[in-house]
């Protein structure tokens, strides 16, 4: 059934529906299967995101199409497509009101997925009224919190060098709080892996205790403060508050130094609500293992790693692992700083729509996945600044000489970069950044070519 002509209206303008504030915009990249038109299968998708039905009823009456959702641009020859949702559609919380982001997904990347006349469908940005961000939550803390705790300014408070306890599974408590320990030694940072928990081989009950005592230990040895960031990832909002609170308690004074790991994309937006609404005190880490599945630039359907980031800042996290940009070894580019700046900026251009967040607090980009001290000079650059948080774990835990060597070496190589000193030319004053270069031979060869013979290394 062609519904063109009540689910689509080609004459409407975006700068009128942004101008009004009462839609949510949406825009998809899009091709129908052969035999279907475009603007017809565009039409289905907005009333199967909306109030549509495949046959007409007699239950809608004019009230109801208020709340049809309208295609107003398309571009078959890219394969692109604008919906814009009336924001009413949307489900609201009975407690407090504000809006669910379980209902945005279900509505506009919901049953449109599945329908037979749709070959691929993609969101690739979205635009929320500046009128509605008070609807959702935002992040209760951001990293201005972690840089006060490290004694650095709450502006521009620069670099956070942090590490993933290697190998992710595997270690029993006592290695693995003494793995902490040593990197603690020389950086600022630790994060449980988004496997690690509650594993029989090292229950929390065991290895929490040693953590703290390793995190204590570091603090004394070095006189700075030390970050871990705990996983409360779990199936069911109790066992979630559980792990947390048993953290929390375990951590005693140094409680507010430690953040809280969810797995966002695998738990979903209710497991990110509950850890931003029962414990708002602490640094919400969102991890997205597993969001390859549709955000790879391989993938023609579900939404982007530019869309899952934006989100991520709507429900609350504090932070939120943003890819390499092409530096590591996950998937990604260069241009993906577009979706830190989204994140981490009061207003921003995203692929499609200008966002502003009216002082909405800010989501730190984590950059984690086969960085190393080498390699992050070039990503500083092309981000344009280092505030953010890097796990390596190799990058750290390979270093030649110890993993407190290789902690410093990561704040080094971002001192090198904010400097503007030739990485080799910092390397022959900064002993554990050098020792990088014969830690990652690879890299260094690939990065820096002639650094052998600048650096006197011959092996």
């Amino acid at each position: 059934m062609d519904q063109s002509n009540r689910y689509a209206d080609l004459s409407m303008q975006e700068a009128d529906l942004i101008k009004g504030q009462d839609h949510i915009l949406v825009a998809y990249t899009m091709n129908p299967v052969a035999g279907y038109g475009y603007l017809e299968v565009a039409a289905h998708i907005a009333a199967e995101s909306s109030t549509g039905t495949n046959v007409e009823v007699c239950t809608t009456d004019d009230f109801t199409k208020n709340l049809d959702a309208m295609v107003y641009e398309i571009d078959e020859a890219a394969g692109t497509m604008k919906v814009a949702y009336p924001f009413d559609l949307f489900d609201r919380n009975g407690l407090d009101g504000k809006t669910m982001m379980v209902s945005f997904l279900t509505l506009v990347i919901g049953n449109n997925q599945g329908m037979g006349d749709v070959a691929n469908l993609q969101m690739v940005d979205f635009w929320v009224p500046e009128t509605k961000l008070h609807l959702y939550d935002g992040p209760a803390v951001d990293i201005s919190n972690l840089w006060r705790m490290l004694g650095r300014s709450p502006v521009d408070g620069g670099y956070i060098a942090g590490t993933i306890i290697k190998p992710k599974l595997g270690l029993r408590p006592e290695p693995f709080a003494h793995a902490a320990y040593q990197f603690w030694l020389g950086g600022d940072f630790i994060k449980n892996d988004e496997p690690q928990g509650n594993q029989v081989f090292c229950p929390m009950k065991q290895v929490i205790p040693k953590l703290v005592d390793s995190m204590r230990r570091a603090q004394d040895e070095t006189g700075e403060a030390k970050l871990f960031s705990a996983n409360i990832t779990a199936d069911d909002h109790h066992e979630m508050c559980y792990r947390a609170d048993y953290i929390l308690e375990t951590f005693g004074p140094d409680a507010p130094q430690v953040a809280f790991l969810v797995d966002g994309y695998v738990g979903g937006p209710g497991m990110v609500t509950t850890a931003r609404r029962n414990y708002a005190s602490q640094y919400l880490h969102y991890h997205r293992a597993g969001h390859g599945a549709i955000t790879s630039p391989s993938a023609n359907r579900g939404y982007t790693a530019f869309v899952l980031a934006k989100m991520s800042r709507l429900m609350g996290a504090s932070g939120i692992h943003v890819g390499t940009m092409g530096f590591g070894k996950m998937e990604g580019g260069s241009d993906d700083r577009n979706i830190a700046y989204m994140i981490e900026q009061d207003e921003a251009q995203g692929p499609v729509f200008f966002q502003k967040w009216l002082g909405m607090k800010p989501t730190t980009p984590i950059i984690s996945g086969g960085m190393n001290a080498l390699r992050l000079p070039g990503f500083f650059e092309n981000l344009g600044h280092g505030n953010v948080i890097n796990t390596s774990g190799g990058g750290a835990y390979g270093h030649i000489d110890s993993p407190a060597a290789g902690a410093k070496s990561l704040s080094q190589a971002y001192d090198c970069w904010k400097s503007g000193t030739d990485p080799i030319e910092y390397a022959k004053e900064h002993n554990e950044f050098a020792r990088a270069f014969e830690s990652f031979p690879g890299d260094a060869d690939k990065i820096y070519p002639d650094w052998r013979e600048k650096l006197g290394v011959h092996k």
